[in-house]
């Protein structure tokens, strides 16, 4: 099962769902604005994917909540990443457990196309 998630109106959303669609790859699409995610999803992505890239520290979230200042450690992200799905790196794609955070085209075609 595919599963992609992310917010709707992404450009690294909009590429990964384009990609899907262009090779008739079957998905689910979960919107973090619409569906949120707890932690019983977030934690296992944190066990596959370093923390550096789930944790999105270019966003608008990040800056609006001001936690450069806060300093916090990985423990601390994932919280964070638990209560504001918005700090999460989009898109996170997940192939029946395996995740992928961000869009890669080549990583896509590894997954899907060989």
């Amino acid at each position: 099962m595919v599963t992609l998630y992310g917010i709707k109106n992404c450009d690294s959303v909009k590429k990964a769902v384009k990609f899907l669609k262009e090779n008739n790859i079957a998905y689910e699409f979960v919107d973090f604005k619409s569906t949120p995610v707890d932690c019983d999803t977030v934690t296992p992505w944190s066990a596959q994917v370093e923390m550096k890239k789930l944790f999105n520290t270019r966003g608008t979230t990040y800056r609006t909540l001001k936690l450069k200042a806060l300093n916090l450690d990985d423990d601390a992200k994932l919280q964070w990443l638990c209560k504001e799905n918005l700090l999460i790196k989009r898109p996170v794609l997940d192939v029946d457990g395996k995740i992928t955070v961000a869009f890669d085209l080549e990583i896509y075609k590894t997954l899907f196309l060989n």
